[in-house]
């Protein structure tokens, strides 16, 4: 039997090694200025080793498809908290989503403690519908436990055919209690940008995500809006709760309304395409769906127009690059809630016919230089959600918070920042469990039935204090210690002076510079399902 295993290992062992050499010399052919390390054959060995061991002696058959896939997943899931191998099914779900329609539930997920995290529920889905919050935590999947699944596990029980039913068990922090949620399975087809008027001379637009059609869509909605009024005195650009997407769109939707030829982020990583400079050219925000410029006829007031940014903690990856650009470039008031803090683009690479690597290939940059991996963006007005505060703040989850997140390269004290921040939060945790305590009855059945802010609405409390600001009237600014405490730093003090004096101005265009060849990166951060 050991001679057996032995044998088996070694096969293995050769076949592994032949098909990473094989890798190795064409990392080598394309990129000769990277050093190749030797590989490693111990530890290939031992993967051998353990694969053999697994088909003689684990208690039951082994599908060799099914564990070579798993191996993969787990290798470059440890990485960072982006990087994926997409089998068929994930592949099909990523290209379904940068379409904006799949079928599902509607909610943009990530794992905490082994259950799933509602990051955010998308506008106008089940899920929506349903009342799902971010934040909340799935426990039970139709009575199953989450945890000990992987994510992969718990989507394909979310799955399912549209008009199906599934039931999710769900516990909500800052109600400390929970419950069953049913909701029924659809297609999504998800409607990235909504636009209106809210006032005379003052324009909403929303950006739920960064699809392929997004910036086309934008562009028609904003033609709309300047034929509705062509003197338009402010905009809110609403991106709150926006996960990210394709990074051209991004690009193309900063480039909406700032100066021609204005860099709008920056990549550099390892291999030479990472190394890019994207501005705001149809060359560097063009998708393969495209026929033609969608922002080449776009009215000349948008350039000028007052702006302010809308952002939440889950305003992510290609939105902080829109909220960034316009900041840096003083085009915009940024306000709202700090970022969620992922700095960091993905590359999807296709290995077969149906299967990909989706891998951090670079970090970003804002126009000044800058990194938000693990910092995000900070308002220069923070503003709550809500007009009595947002209590469950001291909950928020951000890339910070991911055990394996990529650290921020510009930022020699960023442990202690982290500890400080960890500290900040159990104190914050303190203060809202001794609030809860002396809390009525009446008072926490309130809490829990308040239900989530409808974006753009009448009752919208953030999107009124943008308007106060466009308008020169009062602000009321925000309760949340978090927020107070960032908004303290010198360096967004002068950001947030900047931008005042300027929001109405221009941005001054970016020194000439030939664009890069744009990759075909995805910057979002989480699965929609």
């Amino acid at each position: 039997m050991r001679k057996y295993v032995k044998h088996l290992a070694l096969i293995t062992a050769g076949l592994l090694t032949g098909v990473l050499a094989t890798h190795q010399f064409s990392v080598a052919a394309s990129a000769p200025d990277n050093a190749v390390t030797p590989l490693p054959l111990e530890q290939l060995r031992l993967l051998a080793e353990v694969f053999g061991q697994i088909k003689h002696d684990y208690v039951e058959p082994v599908d060799d498809k099914k564990l070579l896939t798993a191996a993969i997943k787990g290798m470059v899931s440890s990485l960072d908290p982006h990087s994926s191998y997409l089998d068929k099914k994930d592949y099909q779900d990523l290209q379904e989503q940068t379409r904006g329609r799949f079928a599902g539930l509607g909610i943009e997920i990530g794992q905490e403690d082994g259950l799933i995290k509602v990051i955010s529920p998308i506008e106008d889905t089940p899920a929506f519908r349903a009342g799902i919050r971010p934040g909340d935590l799935i426990t039970r999947i139709n009575d199953k436990p989450v945890r000990g699944m992987t994510l992969d596990q718990s989507v394909k029980q979310m799955r399912g055919e549209p008009g199906t039913k599934v039931t999710l068990t769900i516990y909500r922090k800052t109600d400390e209690r929970t419950f069953p949620v049913t909701v029924t399975r659809a297609e999504i087809r998800i409607q990235s940008v909504k636009a209106k008027m809210i006032e005379p001379g003052y324009a909403w637009v929303r950006i739920t995500s960064f699809q392929e059609r997004t910036v086309p869509d934008l562009a028609a909605k904003l033609q709309d809006l300047a034929r509705q009024d062509p003197h338009l005195k402010g905009l809110v650009l609403d991106l709150r709760n926006n996960g990210g997407g394709l990074l051209q769109s991004g690009v193309g939707v900063a480039g909406a309304f700032m100066a021609p030829d204005s860099v709008v982020v920056s990549t550099n990583g390892q291999i030479p395409d990472s190394k890019q400079s994207y501005r705001d050219t149809f060359s560097d925000y063009r998708l393969p769906s495209f026929d033609s410029d969608p922002l080449a006829n776009l009215p000349a007031i948008y350039k000028t127009v007052p702006i302010v940014v809308l952002t939440s903690p889950y305003t992510a990856s290609a939105s902080e690059i829109v909220a960034g650009a316009l900041k840096d470039a003083h085009r915009a008031m940024t306000m709202g809630k700090t970022t969620f803090g992922k700095g960091s683009v993905q590359t999807v690479r296709p290995l077969t016919a149906d299967t990909a690597l989706r891998l951090t290939t670079a970090y970003y940059y804002t126009p000044s230089g800058r990194s938000i991996q693990n910092k995000g963006i900070r308002p220069d007005i923070p503003v709550d959600q809500f007009s009595d505060g947002d209590p469950d703040d001291a909950l928020v989850t951000r890339e910070v918070d991911y055990t394996n997140h990529l650290a921020n390269l510009q930022d020699a004290n960023e442990q202690a920042e982290q500890e400080k921040r960890e500290q900040q939060r159990m104190d914050a945790l303190r203060e809202l469990e001794e609030k809860n305590d002396k809390m009525t009855p009446a008072e926490k059945e309130k809490l829990r039935n308040r239900l989530p802010v409808e974006f753009g609405s009448k009752d919208d409390f953030m999107l009124q204090q943008a308007l106060n600001e466009l308008q020169g009237k009062p602000v009321v600014r925000s309760k949340s210690p978090f927020e107070r405490v960032l908004a303290q730093t010198a360096s967004d003090k002068t950001d947030a002076s900047a931008a005042a004096a300027s929001v109405a101005a221009p941005a001054t265009p970016a020194s000439p510079a030939r664009p890069a060849s744009p990759a075909m990166p995805v910057s979002a951060p989480t699965g929609q399902r």
